[in-house]
């Protein structure tokens, strides 16, 4: 069983087509572990008002984007970025395949919401920091913000929803075969 953290402290990423070069450049794919790469999460995301450097992300243990994320090359190493500095859920519209199945794979959490429901949760960071907290078993998100909470229901199928249990495919794995 998993003992990651699904929730946290939310960074908002308002941009579809967010691509595996932006989360984790191409030059540092020679790197052979994942904390080596834990410097240069999102290093080339050209964002306004975005700081790959700063607190916000670093603090952060939810990231919140638009529709196609993940989109690009099938690299693994864009959801180990993600892992290694600690941001184990992601919230999108939508996921480009690889992407989505890789981050599975390493018993995080990719959900995806409906553009109203994620247009709804954009506009709660208005509200201020934003704390989500998620119900695996329930299949809800739960945000909340400036005294505001929002809960957004969410489709898992039930195999990767023991993939993220389990805490990825090896483990998995480990215990059925």
């Amino acid at each position: 069983m998993t003992d990651k953290l699904f929730g946290g402290p939310a960074i908002f990423l308002d941009r579809s087509d967010i691509n595996t070069d932006e989360i984790i450049p191409a030059k540092y794919l020679t790197e052979v572990t994942k904390e080596a790469l834990k410097p240069y999460m999102l290093e080339d995301l050209n964002l306004e008002n975005f700081d790959p450097k700063g607190d916000k992300l670093k603090n952060a243990r939810v990231l919140v984007s638009r529709e196609n994320f993940g989109c690009g090359s099938s690299r693994e190493h864009a959801p180990w970025v993600f892992e290694v500095n600690g941001v184990h859920t992601i919230i999108a519209q939508s996921y480009a395949r690889i992407f989505r199945q890789n981050t599975f794979n390493g018993g995080m959490l990719a959900i995806e919401l409906p553009k109203a429901d994620l247009d709804r949760l954009f506009a709660l960071e208005k509200e201020g920091e934003v704390g989500i907290s998620v119900d695996l078993d329930g299949q809800n998100v739960i945000a909340t913000a400036g005294g505001k909470t929002e809960t957004y229901s969410f489709d898992l199928s039930p195999f990767d929803k023991a993939l993220v249990q389990a805490g990825g495919w090896v483990d998995f794995a480990d215990t059925r075969y």
